[in-house]
């Protein structure tokens, strides 16, 4: 075939996959219109990549393995009720002070750690659950990218996952889809379907409807408020409005009345403060954590550095805690301190990045390069970021692997051109191509 009549047909094709079509509901049965239609398949592949994005972006789980369970559990129960019950859910606690709740494609929903700790029963736990169970039957994060928003990023994330790409422009994207989903905001139609969705599946796995009247009610207190951490944490992505929470009175008093006072439909109170014990007993702890970051923000290293020795005091189980004491000394240069700390974050939790990313560094600063790659390659594994998969080509170089590092020097060029690290690294990859010649 002529060159030019293949690059025609090539486009025509092209240009037919993006031509709009229609995507089913699967909740309504409706069709929906969308620029591309991500099947089930292509939904739970981009969820399984950028969940985890998603939950290192937000300094990672919540390390209490018997309240994950607990969680789960809830959530568990909730989506065997639910509109899409064989999707490969996972129910995640991350560890990010600010109130808040999310889902991702294909089964993938979190409860930070801030909001957990504000309820007081299980109801109210499966109320917030189950309106982000709503919020993936219904697939609306997919509406978003099937409608033409982050839908090229979308599909390259999607080739991306069978490619093997230790770091590229694509490792980048999927964090910028993560975080995109994360900052977006769902519309009020969007909002109300998955309250009523939420509510119909706390009542058929027979928790109490009393708990969804009482979590809008907590919100709408909140709301009043005006809280920092609500505007910035849920209210951001959830909006909240006195007649969203009329529209759900009206809805249970209208369908669900019967099950607001009957014994078979419990709230859990009893065993949601059993599984929320430890967790309390960091709270303070993590209160301390919240101000030095402020002073950290701040510029205020000593100031950040005291708050930070203080929690650590107070929670010395607490990975993040150490992580972020560590990473403060690192700043400073205290660096002796500051591995002390990231050593002892990894010990307790070896599935944070900035850790094994903080550690990494110290090591290639000892001159240690076995060491540094161990930490700087899991590093990469949770999260690729620039810093990572730099540290990490400066470790294959010291370790005398020329080809992987020039590789890896090229792709942290490709993906931040105009960047220190950009530059630093094409310069690396020009140097080691040179040595290759000689």
């Amino acid at each position: 075939m002529p060159r030019v009549q293949w690059i025609i047909l090539s486009f025509l094709v092209l240009a037919q996959s993006f031509l709009p079509g229609c995507a089913v509901n699967p909740v309504t049965g409706k069709s929906e219109l969308a620029f591309y239609s991500l099947n089930e398949q292509e939904e739970v592949s981009l969820g399984k990549k950028a969940f985890p994005e998603a939950i290192q972006r937000m300094q990672g789980e919540y390390d209490d393995q018997r309240l994950k369970d607990y969680v789960t559990a809830v959530g568990m129960r909730l989506a065997k009720v639910s509109h899409r019950p064989n999707l490969p859910y996972a129910f995640k606690i991350v560890n990010d002070s600010s109130p808040n709740a999310f889902a991702m494609p294909g089964g993938n929903i979190a409860i930070t750690r801030g909001l957990l700790v504000a309820l007081e029963n299980e109801a109210q736990l499966a109320a917030v659950l189950g309106h982000e169970l709503g919020h993936v039957t219904a697939r609306h994060s997919v509406q978003n990218l099937q409608r033409g928003i982050l839908l090229n990023l979308g599909l390259q994330i999607l080739s991306y996952q069978s490619s093997g790409t230790s770091y590229s422009i694509l490792a980048r994207q999927a964090g910028q889809v993560a975080g995109s989903i994360l900052d977006s905001s769902y519309s009020r139609e969007q909002e109300r379907e998955a309250d009523r969705l939420g509510i119909d599946y706390m009542v058929k796995a027979q928790y109490s409807p009393k708990g969804a009247v009482e979590l809008q009610e907590f919100l709408a207190g909140k709301n009043g408020e005006g809280e920092s951490q609500w505007l910035q944490g849920l209210f951001r992505t959830h909006p909240f409005s006195r007649e969203r929470m009329r529209d759900n009175q009206y809805y249970i008093d209208s369908n669900y009345s019967w099950a607001m006072n009957n014994e078979a439909y419990a709230s859990g109170a009893g065993d949601f403060q059993r599984a929320m014990e430890p967790l309390r007993k960091t709270r303070e702890a993590y209160g301390d954590y919240d101000k030095g970051r402020e002073k950290e923000q701040a510029r205020d290293l000593a100031g950040a550095i005291a708050l930070y020795e203080q929690a650590v005091r107070k929670a010395p189980e607490q990975a993040l805690l150490q992580s972020a004491l560590g990473m403060a000394h690192l700043k400073n240069n205290s660096h002796d301190e500051a591995k002390k700390c990231l050593a002892r974050a990894v010990h307790l939790d070896a599935d944070y990045y900035e850790s094994h990313l903080g550690l990494g560094y110290l090591y290639l600063k000892e001159n240690n390069p076995a060491l540094a790659r161990e930490h700087l390659q899991k590093s990469m594994k949770l999260m690729p970021t620039l810093g990572s998969a730099f540290f990490l080509a400066e470790s294959y170089e010291k370790t005398g692997e020329i080809a992987k590092a020039q590789v890896l020097y090229g792709q942290v060029a490709a993906a931040d051109p105009g960047g220190n690290l950009g530059r630093s690294a094409a310069a690396r990859s020009r140097a080691l191509g040179g040595a290759g010649r000689r």
